[in-house]
């Protein structure tokens, strides 16, 4: 680990104060269940680490269930949000999602913020021995390429990169319409999460539209009639501790057996937390029926491309995206 300076604040405003005097070498310290283990590995170099924990004592560190939605605050531990009954009841989704990621330990440390901003697992990203990696060293090339990449993804990539997004909480977030708060040295601003993450394109390192300086303060899902028949499947290599080959958030609005509405989100498939708009408007108006659930599926992954090692994805994709579906359909409310 390289040499930094740290230092601890206790307000937003200083926090904030923080981010604009740096020098773009800085970084926010949370739950550190990233930010520690990549600085350990060489690949994050920051010259001075922010520790915003005593934040999480303010606004930042609640959760509030209304009737116009649920907000959770940037510094909320995954763990607190998991087992929260409010969410468990109204937004399931977001509870599993959140109960499926990493090992209780982890989900007492890390932060919902710091989790939708984690980086990627790709293994040519967190082993510096690997000179190829357009993240982590713009214009180097993709060694995923022509690799080994059964871990990568096969939605959103580009020829200068094709790492997967590793989150699951996001997907629940993009799938539910979620809106991000946003603090920075030009004010406050709110996005829709869907803005929050960029597809790789020609340049990877650049991985959100968060600006020099900013952080996050909250998430607002606005309630909506979907959010309690809401599931998060996951499909892993193993039931614990490890990251999605392919999951799926479905959020559906049924009336009988007709999809009156659907969001739809996918993961461990896409560089990014994914909304599959083409699936959910071949569903929309339709009974949900074993042709309309493949038909979605097919639309889902119509502009997938695969690598060697991981074309498997894309039909496993669609199996888990059928399964979420039917899951949901089931759910009694």
């Amino acid at each position: 680990m390289r040499p930094f300076s740290f230092e601890s604040v206790t307000t937003a405003n200083d926090a904030i104060a923080a981010g604009a005097s740096g020098d773009g070498g800085m970084e926010f310290l949370a739950g550190g269940t990233t930010l520690i283990d990549l600085m350990k590995l060489d690949v994050m170099r920051p010259t001075r680490v922010v520790d915003i924990n005593a934040l999480a004592r303010t606004e930042l560190g609640r959760i509030d269930v209304q009737r116009q939605g649920l907000r959770l605050g940037a510094l909320v531990r995954m763990a607190e949000a998991a087992e929260h009954a409010d969410i468990n009841t109204v937004y399931p989704a977001v509870a599993q999602s959140l109960r499926l990621a990493a090992s209780q330990q982890i989900r007492n440390m890390a932060s919902l913020a710091g989790n939708v901003l984690q980086r990627t697992r790709c293994p040519y990203f967190r082993d510096v021995s690997y000179e190829q990696c357009n993240k982590r060293e713009p214009g180097s090339g993709c060694a995923a390429l022509d690799g080994i990449n059964r871990s990568h993804a096969v939605l959103g990539t580009s020829d200068q990169c094709i790492a997967s997004y590793p989150g699951d909480f996001a997907q629940a977030l993009i799938a539910l319409g979620a809106i991000v708060d946003i603090a920075g040295p030009r004010g406050m601003r709110d996005i829709p999460f869907a803005a929050l993450h960029r597809k790789p394109g020609d340049a990877p390192d650049i991985e959100t539209t968060l600006q020099s300086g900013e952080m996050i303060t909250a998430f607002f899902i606005p309630a909506a009639l979907w959010t309690r028949r809401s599931v998060f499947l996951k499909i892993r290599d193993r039931e614990s501790y490890e990251f999605a080959l392919a999951s799926a958030v479905v959020a559906l609005d049924l009336e009988e057996d007709k999809v009156r509405d659907v969001r739809i989100a996918l993961g461990g498939v896409a560089t990014i937390p994914w909304r599959a708009t083409a699936a959910e408007a071949v569903l929309k108006g339709k009974v949900l029926s074993a042709r309309s659930k493949r038909a979605a599926a097919d639309a889902a992954f119509a502009d997938a491309h695969a690598h060697e090692h991981n074309a498997f994805k894309i039909e496993l994709g669609k199996r888990t995206l059928i399964r979420a579906l039917d899951q949901a359909a089931a759910m009694e409310i």
